[in-house]
């Protein structure tokens, strides 16, 4: 036969736990002393002021200058003289130097001779209407004022096919139009004064080239005289496709 043991009457069965518990409690403990810190404890102040009871102030000697009094002023006179005044006094008139707006001012001017410039007038006169039209070289031979207006104008559309070249840029960007240019024949026979208008400003620098590129003319008369001559042309840029 057998002895059984009341599993609740084992002492050993607990005891793995009662060991962890009892280790945890020592660390605690021990962890608790090591962080126990103390501060002591000031129940009073004492304060400390030190006072002179007793100030001395040190007063330099100094030395008194002995001055002489000053001199007494003059008597006055026993007998005082009563001067008459007999002589009379020229009061002096000082005029103003200031001039106002009802001031006349006079001046005179020495001129010993007097250079006079002649200034000759610009005159102009269209090229429809003057009497004698500016002559392109290789027009001379022409006589009658007719035939040189009509050979002044084809000699000057040669010279513009001749002289055209389309911009580049104009061209890469597909930029046509018409340039109108306007300019003047001097009374010495120069191109001068030359005006554009256009729709791009490569088209109207072209243009400008191209009418500075023309030749020395005989210029314009008018009852005998050179006279300044304007005249206008139409510069056509389009492109073909």
């Amino acid at each position: 036969m057998e002895l059984k043991k009341n599993p609740n009457a084992d002492l050993n069965r607990d005891s793995n736990l009662f060991f962890v518990i009892g280790l945890a409690l020592v660390l605690f403990t021990t962890w608790q002393a090591l962080e126990y810190k103390t501060y002591d404890k000031i129940d009073t102040f004492e304060e400390h002021l030190n006072v002179v009871d007793e100030l001395k102030e040190e007063v330099p000697i100094t030395e008194t200058l002995k001055m002489p009094p000053p001199p007494a002023p003059p008597a006055a006179p026993e007998i005082i003289e009563i001067v008459e005044d007999s002589d009379e006094i020229e009061e002096t008139i000082i005029e103003s130097t200031e001039i106002n707006q009802d001031t006349e001012v006079h001046a005179v001017i020495e001129v010993d001779e007097v250079a006079v410039e002649e200034v000759e007038e610009e005159i102009s006169v269209p090229f429809s209407v003057i009497e004698n039209v500016p002559i392109y070289p290789g027009c001379n031979h022409l006589t009658s004022n007719a035939e040189r207006r009509k050979c002044f104008q084809e000699k000057i559309q040669e010279h513009v096919r001749k002289e055209f070249k389309y911009p580049s840029v104009a061209m890469d960007l597909n930029i046509q139009g018409r340039v109108y240019v306007h300019f003047v024949i001097d009374s010495k026979g120069n191109i001068t004064r030359i005006q554009t208008r256009g729709p791009d400003q490569n088209l109207e620098n072209e243009a400008r080239r191209i009418i500075v590129a023309l030749p020395k003319m005989t210029p314009g008369g008018q009852r005998g005289k050179a006279v300044n001559v304007p005249y206008s042309i139409p510069i056509t840029f389009k492109l073909e496709l």
